[in-house]
């Protein structure tokens, strides 16, 4: 395997996640939105890693396999520390039910792709355009619920919370629209 530089993003991806949580829980000035910075580095090298290796031609196997795998646990982990900060706040009800909706979908959708890509089918699930909005959504509600702060007189965290709301909605969505094309497969797959 030679390191390549979409390579080297997505595993700068997977090395922030450990930093993003030590920045979140250290008691210091200005440490959340350090975070958030990180953070939001970290999701902007989800796209440009990807953009990068299809343009230079340096797809491998293993950056297809770790690509996924870095965001989604940038994601999850990122979400279960919000969460565990909410609940500490005696706020977590409302915020535990998005979290198990956004991370359940995951684990739903990468079981169902694998399951598709055994049968030859793995296309009949690729990434949609609500995918992709929903992605936006969801890193965009992460980073402003990490910064927690007033920025410029916004409520920061209160728009993060109605944005992760949006990416739950959409959550949701997508997953619907990946069920429905593999619906078929299912189906047929299912005992009589």
């Amino acid at each position: 395997m030679r390191l390549n530089i979409p390579l080297s993003l997505t595993l700068g991806r997977v090395a922030a996640i450990p930093v993003v949580l030590a920045l979140f829980y250290v008691e210091l000035p200005h440490a959340r939105q350090w975070a958030c910075v990180l953070f939001v580095l970290a999701a902007i090298t989800d796209w440009l890693d990807g953009y990068l290796a299809r343009r230079w031609d340096q797809t491998s196997k293993f950056g297809a396999f770790l690509d996924p795998v870095a965001d989604k646990l940038l994601v999850a982990v990122s979400l279960v520390m919000l969460l565990r900060d909410r609940e500490q706040q005696g706020q977590g009800d409302v915020m535990a039910v998005l979290v198990a909706i956004i991370i359940g979908r995951e684990i739903a959708i990468s079981a169902l792709r694998e399951w598709l890509a055994e049968l030859g089918q793995r296309m009949t699930v690729a990434v949609s355009s609500i995918g992709k909005i929903k992605t936006g959504f969801q890193m965009t509600a992460i980073g402003m619920l990490i910064w927690q702060q007033p920025f410029f007189g916004l409520p920061i965290y209160e728009l993060g919370f109605v944005c992760l709301f949006v990416a739950a909605a959409l959550t949701m969505w997508s997953m619907a629209i990946y069920l429905r094309a593999a619906w078929p497969f299912l189906k047929e797959s299912m005992p009589q």
